[in-house]
C-alpha cells in the first residue's frame, strides 16, 4: 500500500474533526446560548463539513479496503467523522495499525554519467 493512501486519510480526518468541533460550538452558540450572528457561521461550516465528510468517507473506505480491515473497524472509522473529537483518536489508532503495511519506496537510482 502506498503512503499517500494513509496521508490523504489522515488529512481528511483532521479537517473533518476540526470542522465538526467548529460546527458543534456554533450550534451551541446558536441554539443554547441564543447568540446573534451564528446563523451564517453554522450554515457555512455545516455545508463545508458535509461535503468534506463525503470525501473523508471515500478516503477512509479506500484505506480500509486496502488495509483489509474487518467490517466493524471500518464502520467505526467511517462514523468517527460524525462524533466530535472521535476522528482524532481513531486516526491515531488507524495510523499505528496501518503504518507497517506501507510499502517501502525504492531509493532513487543515481544518474549515469
Amino acid at each position: 500500500m502506498k503512503k499517500s493512501v494513509l496521508t490523504r486519510y489522515r488529512v481528511m480526518a483532521y479537517v473533518t474533526a476540526v470542522l465538526l468541533i467548529a460546527l458543534t460550538i456554533g450550534v451551541i452558540g446558536k441554539r443554547l446560548l441564543h447568540m446573534d450572528g451564528f446563523d451564517s457561521f453554522v450554515t457555512g461550516v455545516g455545508i463545508a463539513h458535509g461535503w468534506l465528510y463525503v470525501i473523508y468517507l471515500v478516503f477512509a473506505f479506500d484505506l480500509g479496503n486496502k488495509a483489509k480491515m474487518p467490517l466493524g473497524r471500518l464502520l467505526w472509522m467511517l462514523l468517527a467523522g460524525t462524533i466530535p473529537t472521535a476522528a482524532f483518536f481513531v486516526e491515531r489508532r488507524v495510523t499505528r495499525e496501518v503504518q507497517p503495511l506501507i510499502a517501502e519506496e525504492p531509493a532513487p537510482k543515481p544518474a549515469a554519467v
